[in-house]
Order: structure tokens, then sequence, then C-alpha cells
């Protein structure tokens, strides 16, 4: 077999390769949106819930899922991103620097549900906290913490040095080079990062039934740290799980379905705000 007849054998592979990805996506959302649309109504997207009688909404749980999120987000992201900065910037091939490289990816390896137990051990059984959103938020940034900082690391290290040459030869201090020249052409990657990382943590379950528990919020929004509360996937989780909801399915499938598009409107929006903010940076 030519060279030209194997190339087009690999293309061809890859090419499929890359369409079995988009049938395998488009199938199970299909299906989840299929079952779960139908369910979909004002009066349950934003109703109160219901444990042991039919129907009930999950406003509370979708309060709850944006809430966990942006507290975790928040605890996590300064440290994640300062860290990042420090192995991209500062630290050489030392000790202290593998150290922390190697402690970022034995972390990052944690299964979620040992996280958890981590979390209901540290900030419940021995700090004295209690189940609460509060602990969940805290325990769910130790999750977010390695993906921010392996992805913040790998993409200063993209931009091109002579940025930094340039701005210290202007005069410019290395935190002057680093905050003006080198974190704003990083950024639209570091937000891109924070995405995939929110992405994944509204889709928890098993950190979140540790820490912040099952109960079915009442109040809708509760701001209260030491309150307990179900996220979405916690309650597309439990309903099934206790057999008690007469139409635990339809709450099931509703619940899966609007999962799905939180996560599906959410990064849409935060890749749109990339794009415009790569193009406001870069001036093209």
């Amino acid at each position: 077999m030519s060279a030209k007849q194997w190339d087009r054998v690999v293309t061809g592979l890859l090419w499929g390769a890359g369409l079995l990805i988009i049938g395998v996506l488009a199938l199970f959302l299909g299906y989840i949106l299929f079952k779960g649309l139908p369910v979909l109504s004002a009066s349950f997207i934003f109703g109160p819930s219901s444990d042991v009688s039919a129907g009930g909404g999950v406003g509370a749980q979708l309060f709850n899922t944006f809430y966990i999120l942006f507290l975790s987000l928040l605890v996590a992201a300064p440290v994640a991103v300062g860290a990042g900065i420090y192995l991209a910037e500062y630290s050489a091939r030392g000790r202290l620097a593998d150290l922390i490289r190697l402690s970022v990816e034995c972390l990052a390896s944690v299964p979620s549900i040992v996280l958890g137990l981590f979390g209901m051990i540290l900030f419940i059984n021995l700090m004295g906290f209690g189940i609460s959103l509060g602990v969940g938020a805290m325990t769910l940034a130790l999750m977010n913490l390695p993906i921010i900082v392996r992805v913040t690391e790998e993409t200063l290290k993209t931009v091109p040095r002579e940025y930094r040459e340039a701005s210290l030869a202007l005069g410019a201090t290395k935190w002057q080079t680093i905050a003006r020249v080198v974190l704003p052409a990083a950024l639209p990657g570091i937000v891109t990062g924070v995405t995939l990382t929110a992405g994944r943590a509204v889709g928890e379950t098993a950190i979140l039934i540790f820490t912040a528990g099952t109960t079915a919020s009442r109040l809708i929004p509760d701001f209260s740290l030491a309150a307990g509360g179900e996220t979405l996937a916690v309650h597309m989780w439990y309903v099934m799980a206790i057999g008690l909801v007469p139409d635990r399915v339809d709450i099931a499938n509703g619940t899966g379905a609007l999962l799905i598009l939180v996560i599906l409107t959410f990064n849409l929006i935060l890749a749109s705000s990339t794009k415009h903010l790569r193009k406001w940076l870069t001036g093209m």
C-alpha cells in the first residue's frame, strides 16, 4: 500500500473516530431530552419540592446548584490561579515545585466519593460545622483546585517569551509583567479551564451527598451557608433511590434534562464571553 493510500486510510479512520464521538453525544443528549423535555414546565423548574407526593418542582435544587458552584469557585479559583502563576512564572525545577505538581496530580486522581468522605470527616465530624451548603462548597472546591491549577500553568506557558522580554526591557517589574502582559494574554484560556471545571462540578453527586445532604430545601432562595440542601444531580439520584415519590421516573427525567440544558447554556455563555474577551484583549 502506497503512502497516499495509507494517508487516506488514516484520514478516514480519524474522521470516523470524530463522527463516532459526535454520534454518541447526539444519541445521549437526544435520549435524555426526549424523556425529560415533556416534564419541564414553569411549575416544575421553579416550584418547591415534594418528597412523598406526586409532582413537585426543582426550584430550590436549581438555586442550590448555582449557589454551591459559585461558592466553590470563589474558594478554589484564587488559590488555584495563584498556584498556577507560581508554578509557571516563579518556580524553578526544584523540589518544592515538583512536590506541588505531584500534590496537584494526586489530588486530581482522588475519587470524588473519597473527597466527600474526607470533607465529612474534617468539616462535619472534627470541626462540627454540620451538613450544609457551605461544607459542600468547601469540599467541592478541593475537586476544582487541581484542574484549575494545571490549566492555569499550561496556559501561562503558552504565552510567548517575547512578551515577557519586551515588558522587562521597558522597565516593568516581574509582577507588573505578569499582571499587565502575561495574565491578560492567558486569561481566555484560564476562563476556558474554569468553565470546564464548573461543568464537571455542576453534575457532582458523591461529594455533596456526604457534605451538603439530601434535604429538600423549602426556601427559594436560601442563602444560608449553614442550611443543608440538594443540587439537581443529588435530587435526581435521591428521588430514584428512596422510591417513595409516585412519579419519581418523570421527576428524574425532567431533572436530568434540566441539568443538561443548564450545563449547555452555561458552557455556551462562557464560550461566547471568552471569544469576545479574546478579541478585546488581542484587538482582533
